[in-house]
């Protein structure tokens, strides 16, 4: 018998979200393991909000909001809204009930930003981090660290001379013409007006130059996790300076090695690792020069062993900058691009931690 193509909608719906979400959907393992985190961060919530006043959108809410918009690529809050108005499974994973109405962009926008104070993206990191390390999935002794360059919210027609000298009126205010051609411009003559704290900086000679910051992690070697993050200015030293801060945070007394590549290989950071009592298992940069790394290295089985698992690392950079919207930044300046980069190496973990849980 043919079904009718009925168009009323019932009055009452009796299949709750749970159900509608499969058991073995991988959003079901990854909302247990937020639940955990977000459980351990009731101290620091309770000190970012008022006693008294209009509630605000719940923080456990927010947070789980923001890891929707890292995880399914979302790239702006009001998409993010707008997703949260008719997906069940973004509803379920927040925990908004069918009848609860979706905040505002801007309400949303702002009430993220609170969370910048508390130090909430390093202390919700470190939580998720806590469980990895509770079912032993984190290597006590080797290590890689890597760094990567985040273009920044920022045109190239922004960076100007940081001289009050004044400019001729532009021929169109949204969009003027911009001549560069033969000025010298550096980061200690020029400035963006769009993000002050973004930096000029090209990777390599010969490559373009862009505004930009530079991203760090320092990644366990057993299962390809990461153990810490660091956003620094883009400098020529900074991911050696960056790497040297990170490993000197272990916890522990081992005897760690610590993998990089050929941008590693200098005197002044294999002696820093080497006074923080790790061993420096960085690729030999012999380009013109002496390597730092000698046979007392490289002579061991352990040397050969990091630096397969050290390109593991660019696995988190793709990641982070194809999933996690990281290959352009969407906010502007040091801390919050900074609290953005430390969130998404948290969402990182809980899909890798997702994904180990499924192999048993």
């Amino acid at each position: 018998m043919r079904g009718s193509d009925q168009q009323q909608a019932p009055l009452f719906s009796y299949i709750s979200l749970e159900q509608r979400v499969p058991p073995e959907h991988p959003l079901r393992t990854i909302r247990q393991m937020v639940d955990t985190a977000l459980a351990g961060l009731g101290e620091r919530f309770e000190a970012l909000y008022a006693e008294t006043g209009r509630p605000s959108i719940a923080p456990e809410r927010l947070l789980r909001a923001l890891l929707l918009q890292i995880l399914y690529t979302i790239r702006s809050e009001r998409l993010l809204m707008e997703q949260l108005d008719y997906n069940l499974l973004f509803r379920w994973f927040v925990g908004l009930t069918l009848d609860e109405a979706v905040w505002d962009p801007t309400t949303f926008t702002k009430n993220r930003d609170r969370l910048l104070a508390g130090e909430i993206a390093h202390a919700f990191f470190a939580q998720v981090l806590a469980q990895a390390r509770a079912y032993h999935l984190l290597s006590n002794a080797h290590f890689t660290v890597d760094g990567t360059l985040l273009e920044a919210w920022a045109s190239l027609k922004s960076f100007k001379p940081k001289t009050d000298a004044p400019a001729a009126p532009p021929d169109d205010p949204g969009n003027p013409s911009v001549d560069f051609r033969g000025e010298k411009r550096t980061n200690a003559t020029h400035a963006s007006t769009t993000d002050p704290d973004a930096r000029l900086y090209k990777k390599a000679a010969g490559q373009q130059a862009k505004l930009g910051y530079l991203g760090h992690v320092l990644m366990e070697n057993r299962n390809g996790l990461i153990v810490n993050t660091r956003l620094t200015q883009a400098t020529g030293t900074a991911e050696r300076e960056a790497a040297v801060e990170m490993v000197d945070e272990l916890p522990g007394q081992y005897q760690v090695t610590v993998g990089g590549d050929k941008a590693y290989d200098t005197q002044a950071f294999v002696q820093d690792l080497r006074a923080l009592d790790a061993t420096p298992h960085v690729a030999q940069n012999t380009t013109g020069r002496a390597s730092a790394i000698d046979g007392r290295t490289t002579r061991h089985a352990g040397y050969a062993v990091s630096q397969r698992k050290r390109k593991r690392v660019e696995e988190i950079f793709g990641w982070k900058k194809t999933v996690g919207l990281l290959r352009k930044v969407r906010h502007r300046g040091l801390k919050v691009v900074g609290w953005i980069f430390t969130f998404t190496a948290a969402a990182y973990n809980l899909v890798r931690l997702g994904k180990l849980a499924e192999a048993g």
